[in-house]
């Protein structure tokens, strides 16, 4: 097994949605530990260290906007191969392409309004956790389902 933590993000619209439980229990469901939680407003400053990578690109302007319009809910998510596993809970960046049963698939109608951010290799997990997070509120602990989810 390949354990690891990665970052997710519920965005503006899933908070302002009322979709923030039906998203974690999907990862609890799945048998995913969440480690970290925390709900705040990010900053402009937070936006463009988080998006830093798409700082040159068109969509840059309106994805910051949005990003710094609302709540957001930052975790860490712990598990056997997570990052993989929650980018393809999570689904496609297009909703309209997302498979169905995927939660942009079942929740959202557009790429600009796509409910949650999940990063996408372990470089990127280790780069977003330390953003949202400190290392004293990132929690290790054995969670009393584990033996009935992992081999």
């Amino acid at each position: 097994m390949a354990f690891e933590k990665t970052f997710v993000m519920i965005k503006p619209d899933g908070v302002h949605r009322g979709l923030v439980g039906d998203i974690l229990s999907r990862f609890e469901h799945k048998g995913f530990k969440i480690v970290a939680l925390r709900m705040l407003n990010i900053t402009p400053e937070m936006a463009e260290e988080h998006y830093g990578e798409h700082k040159e690109k068109p969509f840059y302007k309106g994805l910051t906007e949005f990003i710094t319009a609302g709540p957001v809910v930052a975790m860490v998510v712990d598990g056997d191969n997570a990052i993989t596993a929650i980018r393809k809970m999570v689904g496609a960046t297009n909703p309209q392409d997302a498979v169905p049963g995927t939660i942009r698939h079942d929740y959202g109608m557009h790429t600009g309004r796509n409910l949650i951010h999940a990063s996408d290799a372990p470089a990127s997990a280790e780069r977003e956790i330390p953003l949202f997070f400190g290392i004293d509120q990132i929690l290790d602990y054995t969670h009393h389902s584990e033996k009935w989810v992992y081999e």
